[in-house]
């Protein structure tokens, strides 16, 4: 073992660790490992900064605007409009799984959940099944669907670019599809049977008819007329009465010790949880009125005091800006007229003030905002607007003319006329100036956290295979299998990528797996595309965790579901997708 391949390794592991336990964000790490290659030498400084002009890198930013424009035009929307039509829980599923077959292969996956989502949520309460049985499959078959073509998701275009730098031809548009459809196919009917049985049967998620994600943490003021004066908490019986729980009481900046044995007075401000309707409903019955002193305000000055406002749920998206800050720092780059009500977090019971908590991926939040903002609101990247839509945007000729446009892009590059790199940016600039969206939308429709990971990583590739670290691992891994043949060699190799998958970043997984798919293959001299083909299916198809992959994430509060939810109707799809490849991949790429 050489002193680079030390040092190699341990970058690779310190950003293993780092991906795992999220001390850092992902952006921020995979800079981290660029300087890191970069200072000590085992890469140039051409090859640090080539991430940033790769293919991939390219490819996924355009991709991103693509998808930003078939949303904003209406196109997925409309679409989207079939799952009403369904008159049954089986056929509804059966349309939903249609309809992300056609459009997940190609418009990024968290984009299409975060389109069909409210619609699904919607739909469903008119089909009488709980959401929570619908919204688990739209996350799994929008990633079961992705990995059917090159530009199904970044991942793919990450294998790819990688692949071609350490030597390999590359994948076609097409090259994916049988393999995807096959697994697609076997893993929709388990969802249709075993898996529908498995699926939770969660009520708090039947969201159309109540506009409820769940139990609200929210601030309740106590009035100068408030029939709760003189009492205590626990006198009042809130609970008993309500089903409202005080978790804390505020009385000027200080938090009151036992809230339960205090006796109320005017201005106390209790710190409740229960359900909107009945928080509403212990308002007006005792004098109390929300605090609603989390207002955020937007940047620019308008005077729509007398426009209707709408009471609205907006969820944190994954990667969105607005995690980790507080709303009182959220409203310094908040870009939407909005009141915040309440707060919904999965799985956890807040116990701060609403102005101190610090925003997680996931998190409800139940706000008031003009209807003039709505449209705004439902474009805005960083929020899932969970609330019935009861307005689309405008389609008119764009969202055909968005619709054509991403049938050239995947045309023009599948017949081998153009790169996907040119044609996704040909097609990005078309959708912007035919209006599709916005100039300035088109940098926050970019999510930056996936490029600066493409392309912070992808020297780490170019390491790896250089210094002999890919051939190290292999040569004390799964070469510890090599005599039982190249089969054998494949099964653990995807079994690795799905076991890191589950723990750390996809992108990140497919960086470091893929130069040890190419070793691999040079340690058993044999065609490295089987393997690259592993790596690309394990490391796109997360299925038993909720936060291994961000669709994943975004279903998990939104449903209503535990963390052993996905464990019982993932796992096993895991399991049934590990087996289709081992058995199939190298029937359509041979060794």
């Amino acid at each position: 073992m050489t002193t680079d391949i030390v040092v190699v390794l341990g970058i690779a592991l310190a950003a293993i660790l780092l991906f795992a336990t999220e001390k850092l964000r992902m952006d921020a790490v995979a800079l981290l490992v660029l300087a890191s290659l970069a200072i000590t030498g085992l890469v140039t400084p051409g090859e640090a900064v080539s991430g940033f002009s790769n293919s991939a890198t390219i490819t996924v930013a355009a991709m991103f605007v693509l998808a930003a424009g078939l949303q904003n035009s209406g196109a997925l929307t409309g679409i989207g409009r079939l799952l009403g039509k369904a008159r049954s829980p089986f056929l509804f599923l059966l349309t939903l799984f249609l309809i992300l077959a056609v459009v997940a292969p190609f418009v990024n996956n968290t984009a299409v959940v975060a389109v069909f989502m409210p619609l699904v949520i919607a739909a469903t309460a008119s089909v009488g099944m709980p959401a929570s049985k619908a919204l688990i499959p739209l996350s799994y078959v929008s990633q079961m669907a992705g990995v059917c073509t090159l530009v199904g998701t970044s991942t793919n275009l990450l294998v790819n670019g990688i692949a071609r730098d350490l030597g390999h031809p590359g994948f076609g548009m097409f090259e994916f599809t049988p393999l995807g459809v096959i697994c697609m196919v076997v893993g929709c009917l388990y969802l249709l049977t075993i898996g529908r049985w498995l699926l939770p049967d969660t009520k708090a998620s039947e969201l159309a008819d109540s506009q409820e994600i769940g139990k609200y943490v929210t601030e309740l003021r106590v009035m100068p007329d408030a029939k709760l004066l003189g009492q205590t908490v626990g006198e009042a019986k809130l609970g008993e009465e309500y089903g409202v729980f005080v978790l804390e009481l505020m009385r000027g900046d200080e938090e009151v010790w036992s809230p339960r044995s205090q006796v109320l007075e005017e201005g106390d401000v209790l710190l409740a949880r229960g359900e909107w309707s009945k928080l509403e409903e212990l308002c007006k019955s005792q004098g109390l009125e929300l605090n609603a002193r989390t207002k955020l305000k937007h940047r620019r000055n308008k005077d729509d005091e007398d426009v209707p406002q709408v009471l609205t749920e907006v969820m944190i998206a994954p990667r969105s800006r607005a995690s980790g800050s507080t709303l009182a720092t959220l409203d310094r780059r908040w870009q939407h007229d909005a009141t915040v009500l309440a707060i919904h977090r999965r799985g956890q019971i807040l116990r701060e003030k609403l102005k101190d908590v610090r925003l997680m991926v996931g998190d409800v939040l139940l706000m008031t905002t003009s209807e003039t903002e709505m449209p705004a609101l439902r474009k805005d990247a960083n929020v899932i607007v969970l609330s019935e839509r009861n307005d689309d945007p405008p389609k008119g000729w764009r969202a055909p003319f968005a619709l054509v446009t991403m049938v050239l892009v995947i045309g023009i590059s599948a017949i081998g006329w153009l790169p996907i790199s040119i044609t996704a940016l040909a097609g990005a600039v078309a959708m912007t100036l035919a209006g599709c969206l916005d100039a300035d939308d088109v940098y926050d429709a970019i999510d930056w956290r996936i490029i600066i990971l493409l392309a912070g990583l992808l020297p780490l590739g170019v390491a790896m295979s250089q210094t002999g670290a890919a051939g190290f691992i292999v040569e004390n891994t799964i070469g510890l299998v090599a005599s039982h043949g190249p089969l054998v060699v494949l099964a653990v190799l995807y079994l690795m990528a799905l076991l890191l998958t589950e723990f750390m970043s996809n992108a990140a997984a497919a960086v470091l797996l893929t130069p040890i798919g190419m070793s691999t293959a040079n340690m058993l001299d044999v065609n490295p595309t089987p393997f690259l083909i592993a790596v690309t299916f394990a490391a796109s198809t997360s299925f038993s965790t909720p936060v291994g992959y961000q669709t994943n994430t975004m279903v998990y509060s939104a449903g209503g579901y535990r963390f052993v939810d996905f464990i019982k109707v993932g796992l096993p799809l895991n399991l049934i997708f590990w087996v289709l490849g081992v058995i199939f991949i190298p029937i359509l790429w041979p060794f």
